[in-house]
């Protein structure tokens, strides 16, 4: 597999040479500067391109190509936006740019409740922690009917720890779920993001479907005439939050978005992390079910504090945590190998988030995005399919 970075651009305090020396060969970026809904032009990505060859790196994935809420609500604005998402699209491939990420979680990207939550070693990890999540549900945000997706007894949990906060953990827990963290497409204040949650109260899971079904209606045929991958990034978490509905979080629903356009273009980033938060999801069965669509991959673990459907967890270290990594990289290596053998690139990597680990946190790093954490990630994720493809030849033992 090829190891990438995801790197935020020229404002990143990660710098291009430093990923270099990483042991990263590509770069996972966008033009985050740009705003969403509007055509990336061919000047400003060969722009972005050269100044990442010019660190001896490859542009490797585009991560993300924001889709817009009028998408995903199927307002009547989605069909010139979706026209701007498919000339972006050609426009990157007219620059050599053929694997592209997307999502398509409603109003929020990736939600932690804890940013900087200590590890036993003096790591720093991303958290979810299901009463706190229901404290700013219930009591911060005030969501209309949000007691209904609670027990009595969460509720009552709830409420002991919304009391027990001060105005500055309060502030904090509301920053960390809906402000804007790295990758977000949006960054909300508490009103607004009020408003714009009650903008999805009659969409529900099957319209979500049909509003996810009647884009890729429209953009897969393009992707395949200009030949880009499509990698659609699965919910994180994978469950439903504030009442919002969730399409990409399971087996069944990967199985959906590829049965919906039939396509080569029509792909995944399988996200161990997302995936493996549910204990349903078997990881190697979906890698070897849907490898053919698989055009990227996020390696990274957690650790489900409970296996209940919107339980608690935690990031894990790379290779601990609830994901079999060593299996699931052997999965991925088979999966390459039959890609390559029909004339395909190789698979690329990246390693997602990680711990904050020795001057990370100096750094004022993005969090989920530290550079000794990751590198750490990356180190060990490439030593062990090192170690599956040596035993695979035969050459040790």
């Amino acid at each position: 597999m090829q190891p990438t970075w995801r790197w935020y651009g020229p404002n990143d305090v990660i710098t291009l040479s430093e990923i270099r020396q990483t042991g990263a060969t590509g770069i996972v970026t966008a033009l985050h500067e740009v705003p969403n809904g509007t055509v990336w032009s061919i000047d400003d990505i060969n722009a972005r391109r050269a100044l990442i060859e010019k660190a001896g790196l490859k542009w490797s994935v585009i991560e993300s190509v924001p889709v817009p809420e009028a998408i995903k609500q199927g307002l009547s604005q989605r069909d010139e936006l979706i026209n701007n998402f498919c000339q972006t699209l050609r426009n990157l491939a007219a620059c050599g740019l053929t694997r592209v990420c997307y999502n398509f979680m409603p109003l929020l990207d990736w939600s932690r409740t804890d940013l900087a939550y200590p590890m036993p070693e003096g790591g720093l990890a991303l958290r979810f922690e299901h009463i706190d999540f229901a404290a700013f549900d219930l009591f911060i945000l005030q969501r209309d009917n949000a007691e209904q997706d609670y027990s009595d007894e969460e509720i009552a949990a709830a409420k002991d720890r919304f009391e027990a906060l001060d105005e500055s953990s309060k502030q904090q827990l509301l920053n960390n779920l809906i402000a804007g963290l790295p990758g977000a497409d949006e960054h909300y204040d508490l009103e607004r993001f009020r408003s714009t949650l009650k903008d999805y109260a009659a969409i529900d899971r099957d319209q979500l479907r049909e509003n996810l079904r009647y884009f890729l209606a429209a953009v897969v045929p393009v992707a395949q005439e200009c030949g880009v991958k499509l990698a659609i990034h699965p919910d994180d978490p994978p469950f439903p939050l504030m009442g919002l509905p969730r399409i990409v979080s399971t087996a069944e629903d990967a199985r959906w978005l590829l049965n919906a356009l039939p396509s080569p273009a029509n792909g995944l980033t399988f996200c161990t992390g997302s995936y493996g938060v549910r204990a349903d999801n078997d990881l190697v069965a979906m890698i070897r079910e849907f490898g053919e669509n698989i055009h990227f991959v996020h390696l990274r673990s957690t650790r489900r504090e409970d296996n209940r459907v919107g339980g608690s967890f935690h990031e894990a270290a790379h290779l601990d945590g609830d994901v079999d990594m060593v299996a699931v990289i052997q999965a991925l290596l088979e999966q390459e190998d039959s890609q390559q053998a029909k004339g395909q690139d190789s698979l690329p990597m990246r390693p997602d988030h990680g711990h904050s680990l020795l001057d990370d946190n100096a750094r004022q790093t993005a969090p989920g995005y530290p550079l000794y954490g990751r590198m750490r990630g990356l180190a060990e994720l490439r030593g062990v399919e090192m170690a599956v493809r040596r035993l695979a030849s035969g050459a040790v033992g």
